[in-house]
């Protein structure tokens, strides 16, 4: 056999499992489209619902397009909230819990991976057994402890029980052992202090780790509803989530409308944080803990 029919024969191998690929794509993008509409729908129907009329929300069967497209909804939502200093709460108690969980987690993340000291292995193993514990178990305790301290009642009390997490100090702990130590012993050579060599030189290569850990620590403080519920003893300190659940709840019935306005209002900011920082993200999900 020639080496010409040789390279026809490869290239009629080629051409056919390139044919098979793109008739077998569609059988696997129409699972996947179905799902992802599924999973969409909720988030659609809350956009609608909150241009829609009480009574029409309330239809059966409902309508997914407005009929009677309004914005009362909003109207009544910004009227009957301090919508300006709850939005100012939520946003400072978020990024200061996000703040604190980056530098905190990230420097114990580093002690625990490239430093040696007593304890080291047993302090990682209270790490882990805390991860497992829940946190409605710990909810009373931390409770108590914050009313103990008299931070109920103020912001201080809703950032610093949660300023640094077991998950963010497993997650940066587990992305810092990746990082040679090669880079780490060249910078101790040339006299650079630990300090140093964590700010300089860690910090810039967990970019990625960093990412994954702010946007789940600011979507999960900016949805916190149980702590700032409990904490905040009067309204000037509530959260937009507490403002929202008290704004549409009515003495008898609960007024879908706002509520839905407010998801959506709520649902913005986090979904721009998300956009924004989306491949740093799947980047610190996709490299954490590979060797």
């Amino acid at each position: 056999m020639t080496t010409t029919t040789i390279d026809l024969a490869v290239q009629k191998s080629v051409r056919r499992r390139r044919i098979r690929q793109e008739w077998g794509r569609p059988w696997l993008y129409l699972p996947l489209s179905g799902l992802l509409l599924l999973m969409v729908t909720p988030f659609l129907w809350m956009l609608s619902g909150s241009f829609k009329p009480e009574a029409d929300i309330r239809k059966i069967p409902p309508d997914l397009i407005p009929t009677r497209p309004t914005l009362t909804n909003f109207q009544e939502l910004f009227g009957s909230l301090d919508f300006t200093r709850m939005f100012a709460n939520s946003v400072i108690v978020a990024l200061a819990v996000t703040a604190g969980n980056l530098i905190f987690c990230s420097m114990l993340g580093y002690a625990l991976a490239k430093l040696e000291f007593r304890g080291q292995r047993a302090v990682f193993t209270v790490v882990i057994a805390t991860l497992m514990v829940p946190g409605l178990v710990t909810f009373v305790p931390l409770y108590v402890l914050v009313a103990n301290m008299k931070l109920t009642g103020s912001l201080l009390g809703l950032i610093l029980p949660f300023l640094a997490t077991p998950f963010g100090v497993f997650l940066m702990r587990q992305f810092i052992s990746t990082l040679p130590d090669e880079l780490i012993d060249a910078a101790r050579v040339d006299g650079c202090r630990e300090l140093a060599i964590f700010w300089k030189i860690i910090l810039p290569l967990t970019k990625p780790a960093l990412a994954t850990l702010g946007i789940i620590t600011f979507l999960g403080s900016w949805n916190n509803f149980l702590w700032p519920l409990v904490v905040a003893q009067n309204e000037s300190q509530y959260t937009l989530p507490v403002g929202l659940a008290l704004a549409s709840s009515g003495q008898d019935f609960t007024r879908f409308g706002i509520l839905l306005a407010g998801a959506v209002v709520v649902l913005l900011p986090v979904t721009v944080v998300f956009l924004l920082f989306q491949r740093h993200f799947v980047a610190g999900i996709a490299t954490t803990g590979l060797k």
